[in-house]
């Protein structure tokens, strides 16, 4: 079996320091926590974390939008459901409820509370411009644990020698 430089996470064999980079362009709580925690991950094993949200994606670092995300079930064949009932109204409230106390049992974080641990691990987390530009947010509707807003070439300079993942 192959060496992934596990372990501690700083050095992937190479002497330089593991990094990622995560863009998450969807604002579901389904699509939300794989990023959070795959960022979550990261810092545990000291490996440096850089979260660039765009689109979608920013509901998830959005004040008001944060605690109320709801499980994306129409057109998603994971869930077994033909696409008419999963567009019946009422069916997407029940998954996003049957979703969070799923999360609760298994005692998971809530979003804002990934947020929170991530940047107090020193995660770095962005928001995408044009995506503010275009959904008409403003900066101060952010969650304060995000660093600054940038472009997406700001977000390659940042991104610079990590594995990149896009959610």
């Amino acid at each position: 079996m192959a060496d992934n430089g596990g372990g501690n996470g700083n050095d992937g064999g190479n002497g330089k320091p593991r990094k990622v980079a995560i863009i998450c362009s969807k604002g579901s709580l389904d699509m939300a926590y794989p990023g959070l925690i795959l960022a979550n991950a990261a810092r545990m094993m000291g490996i440096e974390a850089v979260m660039f949200f765009t689109f979608w994606g920013m509901d998830v670092i959005h004040e008001k939008r944060v605690d109320k995300l709801h499980t994306g079930i129409v057109g998603n064949p994971a869930t077994h459901m033909p696409a008419m009932l999963a567009g019946l109204p009422g069916v997407e409230g029940l998954a996003t409820k049957m979703m969070k106390k799923r999360i609760d049992e298994l005692d998971i974080p809530s979003v804002r509370e990934l947020i929170e641990m991530l940047d107090d691990a020193g995660a770095e987390l962005y928001g995408c411009q044009l995506a503010l530009d275009m959904m008409d947010i403003k900066e101060e509707d952010l969650l304060p644990q995000v660093r600054d807003v940038i472009s997406a070439m700001d977000f390659f300079d940042k991104a610079e020698g990590a594995q990149t993942i896009f959610i």
